[in-house]
């Protein structure tokens, strides 16, 4: 039986074999496993050897599954990423698609930082599992009454999601902490060379005189995210 490719099981159509020993992997417990040692370790880590000692078999013993790698970090992509939000209530009845773009964007933030791997996987041209695929099904589906053309709407969910990718790439490992280590860093420079870069020990005096919670944690992406809309929305307007 020929080895299954990537997008047979992606999407589920491989011959799966009807006879000899019930196996004592799935392929399911198989991609759990290596999302599970990617968010640990990074995907520099995996590899069958290593996947293999943790799931405590033989490293031939995944390839009943999985023919390699390219295969398993194309499944692990798409278990990573999950289903899209759920379309919620709408706070304004004249850009409903604005409401849930916003929260499409958030959630999938949320998502990648989870697993900041997945960047690295989805950039270029690849196979799209199901998961992927309900993405870019559920953005598209809430601008198709909005008057703009395929290419358009295209393009919206390509702005959303390299500004996602973006800031989760200038998060890196810190998480949480980027941007507390990036004031110290700067503030320790600026101490000696502020006389050379005004504008930017103002902006940071300023940014660390604001009263807390007016700003948060996040509002990068939230301001790119509404800038984003707001130049959409003036856009679906001027079509009208």
């Amino acid at each position: 039986m020929a080895a299954p490719t990537t997008t047979e099981l992606l999407w589920g159509t491989q011959q799966r074999p009807r006879r000899g020993p019930k196996p004592s992997l799935s392929l399911e417990r198989i991609v759990t496993e290596a999302v599970a040692l990617a968010d640990a370790e990074g995907l520099t880590s995996l590899s069958m050897a290593r996947l293999a000692e943790r799931l405590g078999c033989a490293k031939m013993a995944l390839y009943r599954y999985v023919p390699g790698k390219a295969e398993l970090t194309a499944l692990m992509l798409d278990t990573a990423m999950g289903v899209p939000p759920e379309p919620g209530p709408h706070s304004d009845a004249q850009e409903p698609w604005r409401d849930y773009l916003r929260l499409w964007a958030e959630t999938f933030f949320h998502r990648v930082r989870a697993h900041p791997w997945s960047i690295e996987l989805s950039v270029g041209a690849h196979v799209m599992g199901p998961h992927e695929m309900d993405w870019l099904e559920s953005a598209l589906a809430t601008l198709a009454d909005t008057g703009l053309t395929a290419a358009e709407r295209f393009d919206t969910v390509v702005l959303l999601i390299g500004h996602v990718r973006s800031l989760v790439q200038q998060v890196g490992e810190h998480g949480d902490d980027a941007e507390d280590l990036l004031q110290q860093e700067m503030s320790a420079i600026l101490t000696t060379h502020g006389e050379r870069y005004p504008q930017v020990a103002a902006t940071l005096a300023e940014a660390a005189s604001t009263p807390p919670g007016a700003t948060g944690r996040d509002n990068a992406l939230h301001f790119g995210i509404d800038r984003i809309l707001d130049g959409l929305g003036t856009l679906i307007t001027e079509r009208k």
